[in-house]
């Protein structure tokens, strides 16, 4: 018994049924560290992509250096940085909470770039008539060129939340209970590690369809032309 939740390994499928509940806890675990990761990647990406297409130097290129030294060192040590070096200034987060932040962090230096080709994509005339009307940098990039951004870029962010998804395992190097963490416990516990580890990918398997099934129906009902504002 472990988790409160007694296993029989006598049969392959009553064991199949007894660890299910504890490999559905793991896998809400894995939804939420993908929700919050996303939420953060989302967030930073589009702020690093507005300070990247500044005209200014002094802001653009500090946000050029920190997008690329994210992008180029790997998910693991910013994890760890996270997790072990900020406690000693005094900083100290939850197991789940520094990993999803490592997550959005290291994921946002690559929406960064999603946003700033949607940015790109938009006509410099559009950007020009509300310099016309008198609008400001941040008014216009706000209410114009963002709302129109955002349609053609949801695939690409679909792509990255379906990434952060199949990244989330990382996160039992610093204790979080997510799904493939659990099946490895049980693993260890049983010495049947065939039967969690196959649920596992099935259960990732259903959670990356549905993810992708739902970014192909935004994709398909939301304006070309451009979000709404109200």
């Amino acid at each position: 018994m472990l988790f409160g939740i007694e296993w029989d390994t006598t049969n392959d499928w009553l064991f199949a049924g007894s660890i299910l509940p504890i490999l559905l806890k793991g896998m809400v675990v894995t939804i939420q560290a993908t929700v919050l990761g996303f939420f953060v990647a989302a967030v930073l990406g589009l702020v690093l992509a507005a300070l990247k297409s500044s005209s200014i130097r002094l802001i653009s290129w500090p946000a050029r250096f920190i997008t690329e030294f994210i992008r180029d060192t790997p998910l693991l040590v910013q994890l760890f940085f996270l997790y072990y070096v900020l406690p000693e200034y005094g900083i100290v987060l939850p197991a789940f909470l520094t990993g999803a932040l490592a997550l959005g962090v290291q994921y946002s230096a690559y929406t960064s770039e999603v946003y700033r080709a949607g940015i790109e994509s938009i006509v410099r005339g559009q950007t020009e008539a509300a310099h016309a009307l008198d609008l400001s940098p941040l008014r216009t990039f706000s209410i114009i060129i963002v709302p129109q951004a955002i349609p053609r870029i949801i695939p690409a962010l679909g792509n990255y939340l379906v990434s952060i998804m199949k990244d989330v395992p990382v996160l039992s190097v610093v204790s979080v209970l997510e799904m493939l963490n659990v099946a490895k416990i049980i693993g260890d516990r049983t010495f049947n590690y065939l039967i969690p580890l196959s649920m596992v990918g099935g259960l990732y398997l259903i959670m990356t369809l549905l993810a992708s099934a739902g970014v192909r129906y935004l994709d398909n009902r939301l304006p070309k032309e451009g979000l709404p504002l109200r």
